[in-house]
């Protein structure tokens, strides 16, 4: 019968070591993930463990080597269908690595970020993840004197305990809005992400320098503010339909917000694509699923989330990485269609 306390009385690791016929450093480090054994071996621990229910004293642990195999992660919102497929890919990293997460949001408010990480630092984290962080750069480095930092979706001048992920977002704007173009549309409309936000102003940029190349003009009244919020879609499409001037096209900053102008272009008895061609940014796992599917660009969240982790675990090991910008690529769906003759299609705007 297997004893269902967390340690049968007097089990140590030693003599998990003696009947798995290994040192009890190897049981150590196979316990946080460090160390590289013949499966064999590997195999020995992790019977003798079983057969003694053996389960680890992390406060001991942590106090007698100065660690607590904690990841510290803040993200801005943990409701959020973007942010979760991030936070999947973190959990899922560290899985095999002896960290464990511990996840906290501050919901875009600077000195809530602050408060998050002076909890952090106070429960000695080991390392610290954050996604599109809002703090500037100095204070940045101040926080990673204290444990190291990677910054997802920023781009940082990196060093020993402060390092940056950054995502090409001007980029994968230009591939969406030129797709457009492409089709023929001339009259693109845009619903921007929150102005404080790295991440919308270069989307803002990036469809407005693929305007610029192909010899189009910025048009101000075609730019409405959304919030990254299916609802701050539909009533920024509401806005757009009742101010600009006729548009066969709108580009949004993030899929959620498309979702949400996809439903305002719906009340408003158009189509899509046939009217209006629509294209998001993010490529949640919900956009493929959408009626029709979503062109988008997409962000490989969830692959950029397992890179964060083994990132933060090099630095805490205090081991060199290489963190390049991380390309987008467009999606293209069923939401986009090349531009059909005025006869053919309702007007955006009657």
């Amino acid at each position: 019968m297997i004893d269902d306390s967390p340690n049968p009385p007097n089990v140590t690791l030693e003599e998990i070591a003696r009947a798995a016929g290994v040192s009890p450093s190897t049981v150590s480090r196979i316990l946080n993930g460090t160390a590289r054994v013949l499966p064999a071996k590997q195999k020995a621990v992790e019977q003798a463990i079983a057969r003694f229910n053996y389960r680890p004293n992390v406060l001991a642990r942590s106090l007698a080597s100065g660690r607590t195999d904690t990841i510290g992660v803040l993200t801005q919102t943990v409701s959020s269908p973007f942010y979760a497929e991030w936070l999947r890919g973190i959990e899922d990293g560290l899985s095999e690595t002896g960290f464990t997460a511990l996840f906290v949001s501050s919901r875009w408010n600077v000195k809530d970020e602050m408060a998050r990480l002076e909890q952090f630092i106070a429960r000695r984290v080991d390392g610290m993840i954050l996604l599109h962080a809002q703090l500037d750069e100095p204070s940045l480095n101040e926080y990673s004197r204290h444990a190291p930092l990677l910054v997802l979706g920023r781009s940082l001048r990196n060093s020993a305990t402060l390092a940056s992920l950054p995502l090409d977002n001007v980029q994968g704007a230009r591939d969406a809005t030129r797709h457009l173009i492409e089709q023929g549309h001339r009259r693109i409309a845009f619903i921007a992400g929150p102005p404080n936000h790295e991440d919308a102003i270069e989307r803002l940029d990036g469809y407005r320098m693929a305007l610029e190349e192909a010899g189009i003009g910025f048009d101000a009244e075609l730019v409405e503010q959304g919030d990254y919020l299916e609802t701050g879609g539909v009533a920024a499409m509401a806005r757009l339909f009742a101010r600009a001037p006729a548009f066969s096209a709108v580009f949004c900053a993030n899929d959620q917000t498309a979702y949400g102008a996809r439903l305002t272009i719906f009340h408003r008895g158009l189509r899509v694509p046939e009217d209006i061609s629509l294209v998001g940014f993010d490529d949640l796992p919900t956009s493929s699923y959408m009626t029709p599917p979503l062109t988008t660009v997409r962000q490989p969240t969830y692959e950029i989330g397992r890179l964060a982790a083994q990132g933060i675990v090099q630095m805490i090991r205090k081991q060199p990485i290489a963190l390049n910008p991380i390309p987008l690529t467009l999606v293209t769906r069923e939401t986009t269609c090349r531009l059909a003759p005025p006869s053919r299609r309702k007007a955006a705007r009657s």
